[in-house]
């Protein structure tokens, strides 16, 4: 549900706009209104799952989820949607990386583990991509407000499953709560102020004053965070020495590039499916089905392959087949057709995704202790939603920027240069799992003590 939640609204965009009157560049903010303010307290929620429990952080964070959601639904006008989907992003920071961690702490390392996380990709995998297609049959029948007044039912219902199926835990005790909330607010501020300073430059250009001022402070904000992080927090958010590890770096680099490169392809889609071929929104969303089924045959399977071929090889290969699929969908004609500019780009870059999102998750838990287990899994997402976001930003505004004139042909020639960058932050990730992840080591056998039960 946190998942579908960025890209369910994808192929909603024309309609919102048509209602609520965005400007084509400032229609990402319904994305990154979300993703950014997920991003920017996935570290906190992952830090008070550790603090109170998961299965109370969990709950909390899906009734603040739902409720976003139903103002959403409600909202008449743009700031009002914007406003309720950071809130839904802030109830998606908290849920996020609780479910990773209950994973983590109920399943040893070795097999169990990786079969629990190679399904927990799945649905992460394929919540991305059966988004759009939710989305487009909602957003045909019932209208784009549908697409978010789902999640009430949905979460209530989830919220009764984990009273029911996820234990309880101990919550540490409250001697050492130390929550770090500056941290959060800061690095938040800073990411959406830098992001701001992007996607104005189609009005103020890339060298004024009004960019570079705004920009500048972004980054202040930024330097401040790792300051609070390095120095000033008694408890940080991110202690900043887990970052010696190489492993774990260049995992968080991969995907900050996997979520920059693969969070624009659905965006860029779904305008293109509907903007450039016509479709409606409920073909649109059937338009991405066979990227479902890749997504989830891939991750499925990724567990196996990566046992036989290491996980550097693994997330090395998949992310060069999202920057081949990228590359291809540059492509992309204004009198172009489904079957020729889309389909087989789209399963290309989707079984890339299958392929990445997975082995880099399980490389980057690894080692992990269990009071850590949340503060790592935030870590992962931060990164991936913080790479979608500014990824984003800069690719819908070099869109918007290169699209000189009116029509589909401008449309199409946006959407050109945006997915050709998008292929080049594809190869970036490739590169840096190449060289970064080091040689595989032997596969990890578990030793016979390890069974499911063990805490």
């Amino acid at each position: 549900m946190v998942i579908l939640d960025v890209s369910v609204v994808n192929v909603a965009l024309p309609s919102i706009r048509r209602d609520l009157g965005f400007s084509a560049v400032d229609l990402q903010w319904i994305v990154n209104a979300y993703t950014l303010t997920f991003a920017g307290f996935l570290l906190l929620g992952g830090r008070a799952a550790d603090l109170l429990g998961h299965r109370r952080v969990f709950i909390g964070g899906l009734a603040l989820f739902a409720s976003a959601s139903l103002a959403g639904a409600l909202s008449g006008d743009q700031l009002t949607l914007e406003l309720a989907r950071g809130a839904q992003g802030l109830g998606g920071a908290v849920v996020a990386p609780v479910t990773l961690s209950i994973l983590t702490t109920n399943f040893p390392e070795g097999p169990e583990r990786r079969r629990a996380m190679g399904a927990w990709g799945a649905m992460g995998g394929a919540g991305g991509a059966a988004g759009v297609l939710l989305g487009g049959i909602l957003t045909d029948v019932f209208g784009w407000q549908s697409i978010l007044l789902i999640n009430v039912p949905i979460g209530l219902g989830i919220a009764w499953g984990a009273l029911r199926f996820i234990p309880r835990g101990d919550p540490t005790p409250r001697a050492e709560h130390h929550y770090d909330a500056l941290g959060a607010l800061v690095v938040t501020a800073g990411l959406i102020i830098l992001t701001y300073a992007i996607v104005r430059t189609d009005v103020h250009g890339w060298g004024s004053a009004a960019t570079l001022l705004t920009g500048g402070l972004g980054l202040a904000l930024l330097a401040g965070f790792l300051v609070i992080e390095g120095r000033l927090a008694p408890r940080p958010l991110v202690p900043l020495h887990i970052f010696e590890s190489r492993t774990l770096s260049a995992a968080n680099i991969v995907v900050f590039f996997l979520g920059a490169a693969v969070f624009a392809m659905w965006y860029f889609v779904s305008l293109y499916l509907q903007q450039v071929l016509g479709l409606s929104p409920i073909r649109a969303g059937l338009a991405f089905l066979p990227m479902t089924f890749a997504i989830i045959v891939a991750s499925t399977q990724v567990g196996r392959i990566t046992q036989r071929f290491g996980a550097r090889a693994v997330l090395a290969f998949g992310m060069a087949t999202i920057a081949v699929g990228m590359a291809l969908f540059s492509d992309v004609r204004p009198d172009g057709s489904y079957a020729v500019d889309v389909l087989g780009p789209g399963v290309l870059t989707a079984l890339g995704l299958g392929l990445s999102f997975v082995p880099v998750t399980v490389v980057a838990m690894t080692g992990v202790e269990h009071g850590q287990a949340g503060l790592a899994s935030g870590i992962v997402n931060t990164s991936r939603q913080f790479g979608g976001s500014l990824g984003l930003a800069v690719l819908a505004t070099v869109a918007s920027q290169t699209a000189s004139g009116h029509g589909r042909a401008a449309l199409t020639n946006g959407f050109h240069h945006a997915f050709l960058l998008g292929a080049a932050f594809a190869v970036v990730g490739a590169v840096a799992a190449a060289v970064g992840l080091g040689k595989p080591r032997a596969v990890d056998v578990p030793a016979p003590a390890m069974t499911a039960d063990r805490p």
